[in-house]
């Protein structure tokens, strides 16, 4: 499974139906309003990298109120229980 972390910039007025619309697509399986540079955070989980293009450049670039976007692919996932064994020392 490959994950890809999506910077989304919006027209301000929109916000929230750029969020929707985003949300809607296949291949996106969440999508947060952020504070910061940035409007919103679009999580991408699809099977193969080419499938990442299908949804970013083909449907999320293309959603009415985008006006810009940065894809970043994950390497490694570190969940809360992986963070958690690796700072054990093995007492409980």
């Amino acid at each position: 499974m490959i994950t890809a972390i999506v910077f989304v910039k919006a027209d301000v007025a929109r916000i929230p139906e750029v969020a929707e619309a985003i949300a809607s697509l296949d291949g996106v399986s969440e999508v947060y309003s952020v504070t910061g540079q940035i409007d919103l955070i679009a999580l991408v989980r699809v099977r193969e990298h080419e499938d990442v293009a299908a949804v970013v450049a083909d449907r999320l670039n293309k959603v009415e109120g985008v006006t810009e976007t940065e894809t970043h692919i994950a390497f490694r996932t570190y969940s809360r229980h992986d963070l958690e064994s690796a700072f054990s020392i093995g007492l409980d």
